[in-house]
């Protein structure tokens, strides 16, 4: 059977689809798969698709895509429940019922030791039709510790009608004792001839936007909402100007003001976009590479002629911090706020 048929419709990383193939082929499978990789470069939909061909009914496992519409809307609508009616019904997407999706849940976007207790449970179960049930743990190294130390449980002993496919961006951020009961994929960006097809393929708007911005995944490019993308990168831009000096304290009173109100603006999304803007100025302080943001280039270049490479290394490692505490809830404009003081005191 060609790739084309087994996994239609993927694009790129060619090597873990040969790879996956040959496994089918030969009926050796491995019952625990862990798929590595930047965010939206396929590893769930590869697990989808793998899915797919094990099970019946693709067009209902394809219902759980957890980029579609209604699927977003019911994670975001979960953050507003109290903790312990999430605790009593654990997140779970399983249109098809032999495939099933665990999820990160909650304002924080966890993996909670409620869903893999669940999942231990109803590991247990026999398929509904034929001899595999396929379990996918998406964001498995947002699993907390209590949460990873349950799973490793069903890990040891799998039952023999089980594959479990669980994803990460980084699997050095699970427990030794995860990945060493797992065949690992890693998976890369698509290069930019590959992304140029996929683009040119789905008809997007913006394409060289698009393809610079998603850095190879795929994934990206289709979810990206070029608006609220720019809001952001507008917003983050000022934060720079204001904490390189470049721009008076005053001017980021507004923003900030503005970015406390809207609770339904994540401090995740404003961080990554920060992310890439200091990429960006690195690059051009050191005069190599392409930048990302290249429709603003002249705002980067005037920034990048005022901040020295420690400074830039200097705000990495402060953003790195406000990530980590992200964790613990802490208030968006506060964060930034401070992130701006430190800076300016560099």
């Amino acid at each position: 059977m060609s790739d084309q048929t087994r996994f239609e419709n993927f694009w790129g990383n060619a090597h873990v689809t040969q790879a996956l193939e040959q496994m089918i082929a030969h009926g050796r499978l491995a019952q625990t798969l862990l798929f590595s990789g930047p965010e939206g470069v396929g590893k769930a939909t590869l697990a989808r698709r793998l899915g797919s061909h094990l099970l019946r009914h693709p067009e209902q496992i394809e219902q759980d895509d957890l980029s579609l519409p209604h699927n977003l809307e019911t994670v975001a609508g979960r953050e507003k429940w109290p903790a312990d009616k999430r605790n009593e019904d654990p997140l779970l997407f399983a249109s098809q019922p032999d495939f099933v999706t665990f999820a990160p849940d909650g304002p924080l976007r966890q993996i909670s030791i409620q869903q893999t207790r669940l999942l231990k449970e109803r590991a247990q179960f026999l398929p509904h039709h034929g001899n595999r049930r396929v379990f996918v743990i998406d964001h498995v190294d947002r699993a907390n510790d209590q949460a990873a130390n349950s799973l490793l449980k069903t890990l040891e002993e799998p039952p023999p009608h089980l594959i479990l496919i669980m994803t990460a961006e980084n699997a050095y951020d699970l427990l030794p004792t995860i990945r060493s009961r797992a065949v690992p994929f890693q998976f890369a960006p698509l290069s930019r001839e590959e992304m140029a097809t996929f683009v040119g393929a789905r008809a997007l708007d913006q394409p060289e936007r698009r393809m610079a911005l998603a850095a190879g995944s795929p994934g990206l490019a289709i979810s990206l909402d070029l608006e609220d993308y720019d809001k952001r990168r507008a917003a983050m831009l000022v934060l720079l100007k204001v904490a390189a000096g470049a721009a008076p304290f005053s001017a980021w009173v507004p923003v900030s003001e503005a970015i406390g109100r809207t609770k339904s603006e994540k401090l995740e999304h404003h961080l990554k976009v920060l992310y890439e803007l200091l990429r960006d100025l690195l690059l051009l302080s050191q005069g190599s590479g392409e930048i990302r943001n290249f429709d603003i280039r002249g705002d980067l270049d005037a920034l990048a002629g005022k901040i020295a490479f420690a400074w830039i290394r200097k705000a990495v490692a402060q953003v790195d911090e406000i990530a980590r505490l992200m964790r613990r809830n802490i208030q968006k404009s506060i964060a930034l706020d401070a992130l701006i003081a430190h800076l300016r005191a560099a």
